[in-house]
């Protein structure tokens, strides 16, 4: 079953593509190595049992080709014939998908390791900077998604080809910096008694850093869900507009930890459901500002370009890339393709 070389030659088409995430698995039909992407749409993740339910009805049932292979991108680290995804109830068994939907070949990858693939391909239309710097060309590159969970991951250039490098960055500490946040982070919930950045820089965050700024200022609010966050601040809502600002702040500082580790003079990339959303805050100041505050290597922070990803399917187009053209990229099958061949003689 393990297959330890890079994908060499191109899957069976048709190839279906998949992004699933903790809240929606979203797919598209490759048909042919000159064909565009076919998006065929998103389905949620709780209201389906299992993944092949989800491409039965979102796929299958819609009168698409039936793919003969497939690249899935999952919001979980891929170790074993079972892979259970983070934020969601799935456990995925690629052997069973091979075997329900009469497929030929399953490759599963990080989700974060398919927005990694799309960086080299996204247009400038495709983006949106915040502040200033130059991306320079065939550099690293590292993209940050805060949505339902803090996905992190690495693009790097090496030997003329893309290696995309998946990780669990999200879930690195957090820490306060500011006077402000010296007084808030007090009441901020701890995991595990920690605080890592996943806790406030995603959906669930802004509800958590919402009650700890409630908590430190003695207000009172009600805010039932992560969208009410923005909606208040947009509408003048004081409070509301504090963990905005803190919120793009802590995602600043963990982008500008990472474009420092990594050394991404590609630029820092911003994916996920809420960069789009909280544009204007992005924009205000302090997510840069934050970004850049790595003395004593603020200069070479302040030439890092950073930019919200405003593309609608970045995994997926990520994904189509890589199956179109598997010899631009040098990506570790090791224990994450499965084929027919094996799972028949496995039983």
């Amino acid at each position: 079953m393990l297959h330890s070389a890079p994908l060499t030659e191109n899957l069976p088409y048709p190839v279906l593509v998949a992004d699933i995430g903790g809240t929606n698995a979203r797919f598209a039909l490759i048909e042919g190595p000159n064909a565009p992407s076919k998006f065929c749409g998103q389905e949620g993740t709780k209201a389906h049992a299992t993944i092949q339910d989800a491409i039965r009805s979102g796929v299958l049932e819609q009168g698409y080709a039936a793919p003969r292979s497939a690249v899935l991108a999952v919001a979980a680290p891929v170790s074993s014939d079972r892979i259970a995804l983070t934020n969601a109830r799935w456990v995925i068994e690629p052997p069973a998908l091979i075997r329900e939907l009469g497929l030929e070949q399953v490759v599963m990858l990080n989700d974060f390791e398919a927005q990694g693939l799309a960086l080299p391909s996204l247009s400038p239309t495709d983006l949106e900077q915040i502040g200033g710097g130059t991306a320079v060309q065939n550099a690293t590159k590292f993209v940050v998604g805060p949505g339902t969970g803090l996905g992190a991951g690495a693009m790097i250039r090496s030997c003329g080809k893309w290696i995309p490098v998946p990780g669990e960055g999200g879930h690195v500490e957090l820490g306060p910096l500011s006077e402000e946040e010296y007084r808030i982070w007090p009441h901020l919930e701890r995991i595990g008694g920690r605080i890592g950045a996943e806790q406030v820089v995603c959906g669930a965050g802004l509800i958590r850093l919402a009650k700890a700024v409630l908590k430190a200022d003695g207000a009172h609010r009600t805010y039932e869900k992560p969208s009410d966050v923005p909606m208040a601040a947009d509408g003048g809502d004081e409070v509301a507009q504090k963990v905005l600002r803190l919120f793009c702040a802590a995602l600043g500082r963990v982008a500008g930890d990472f474009a420092l580790t990594t050394l991404a003079r590609g630029g820092v990339y911003l994916a996920g459901g809420i960069p789009p959303k909280i544009s204007q805050w992005l924009h205000a100041g302090e997510f840069r500002a934050a970004f850049e505050a790595k003395a004593p290597h603020d200069s070479i922070m302040k030439s890092i370009p950073t930019y919200i990803i405003t593309h609608k399917s970045p995994a997926l187009e990520g994904l189509a890339a890589y199956t179109r053209a598997p010899e631009d990229y040098l990506v570790d099958l090791t224990g994450r393709s499965w084929h027919r061949k094996d799972i028949k003689s496995s039983e």
